[in-house]
């Protein structure tokens, strides 16, 4: 048999390879290649939630108006005062509330008085200390470390914290109640949670599954036509026009992630949305999931959450939640260009490049983490 000449087999290897060159940036500019890898992403990436972070997120009781300082004495008797109200309506058919209620009063204004007698005695330390210049800057720089707050949110299972939740919760059961203390009436109950207010024993196993806010990421901000105003992007505003549809169905709180924050509640506000809880210190993905998972636990906790971004950022910020303990509920919105029905086009190639991006961050985030994300805001 006779064989091939070495210079024409070269060219049958370019000419191949050249075809598939050109049928792959075909499927490039298709709608389906997109999709394709969105579909790779839902089926292969984990949304399993990490029960050990999910733990800080377990008191379910978010509050738009809570600004206690994490892991601060007031904070842990506040997690101690839903647990005792949890377990008494749960258990007791709210048999103890309003003692409940009262000794709860009663713990916080004794936290208060051992807060404020603790602060004297610091500043009278600290002004004792100012003889000394390089110990009273020591001083300042641990006051005003920003870990020592979120340790205990990240430690939620230390033996200080346990320690500290068991002592409040006996106090919230046994303390007595001085006579001149009047009890509230059932109907004054405070800081109890909605979905305590609602839930019956055949439900309680279903709460954790109900969303507890709506979180909102931050796709970019662009200049106005004017030149010279900051606003939001056409990714950003897409989504925050499903959340306009979402916010009006469900009434819950509102989160919005980003450095973009502050403008997206702007946009909300002159569509007569109030967003009141923002986490505007976030670069990134890794950095929205774990700064907007410790803004929940501070106001009170959200096992689950809707959660608003595009398609293809989706299914890595799912994950990204679900490592910081929050189930998630995916609300797609809309991408600025639609993909055309079956034949090649430009738009479709921007669809497929922003999957190509998050297919590669995802892989990177699973393989080696986000070198890229802050433990703290």
């Amino acid at each position: 048999m006779r064989k091939t000449h070495w210079m024409v087999r070269l060219v049958q290897s370019i000419s191949v390879l050249f075809v598939l060159l050109g049928c792959f940036l075909v499927f490039l500019y298709s709608p389906f290649y997109s999709d394709l890898i969105v579909k790779g992403l839902n089926k292969f990436v984990p949304f399993e939630v990490n029960q050990v972070a999910a733990q800080s997120q377990k008191q379910a009781a978010l509050s738009e108006n809570e600004n206690l300082e994490p892991g601060s004495d007031l904070w842990i008797a506040r997690q101690a005062y839903l647990k005792m109200m949890d377990e008494d309506i749960t258990q007791h058919s709210s048999e103890h509330i309003t003692l409940i209620q009262a000794r709860y009063k009663i713990l916080q204004a004794q936290i208060l008085k051992e807060q404020r007698d603790e602060l004297e005695e610091k500043a009278q330390a600290e002004q004792d200390m100012t003889q000394v210049p390089m110990l009273a800057k020591t001083i300042q720089e641990t006051n005003n470390d920003p870990a020592r707050g979120v340790g205990a949110l990240l430690n939620w299972d230390s033996s200080e914290n346990k320690e500290r939740i068991d002592q409040y919760t006996e106090f919230l059961m046994t303390h007595e109640i001085p006579e001149e203390v009047e009890l509230p009436a059932s109907s004054e109950v405070i800081d109890e949670p909605a979905y305590l207010q609602t839930t019956t024993s055949n439900e309680k196993s279903k709460s954790a599954s109900k969303p507890y806010a709506i979180v909102v990421l931050g796709g970019g901000l662009t200049l106005h036509e004017n030149g010279q105003d900051i606003i939001v992007n056409e990714y950003t505003r897409l989504r925050l026009e499903k959340t306009l549809a979402v916010e009006k169905q469900y009434k819950l709180p509102i989160v919005l992630s980003g450095v973009e924050a502050p403008y997206m509640q702007r946009w909300l506000k002159a569509h007569d949305v109030d967003a009141k809880l923002l986490e505007d210190r976030s670069m990134n993905t890794c950095e929205n999931t774990r700064f907007s998972s410790l803004l929940l636990q501070k106001k009170g906790g959200a096992p689950t959450v809707i959660l608003i971004t595009d398609r293809y950022h989706m299914p890595r910020t799912r994950r990204l939640f679900a490592l910081n303990g929050i189930q998630t509920i995916p609300v797609e919105a809309p991408m600025p260009s639609a993909l055309t029905t079956w034949r090649p086009s430009v738009k479709n190639y921007d669809h497929s490049r922003r999957a190509n991006y998050e297919m590669l961050a995802t892989i990177r985030d699973m393989w080696f983490g986000s070198s890229d994300c802050r433990e703290v805001p």
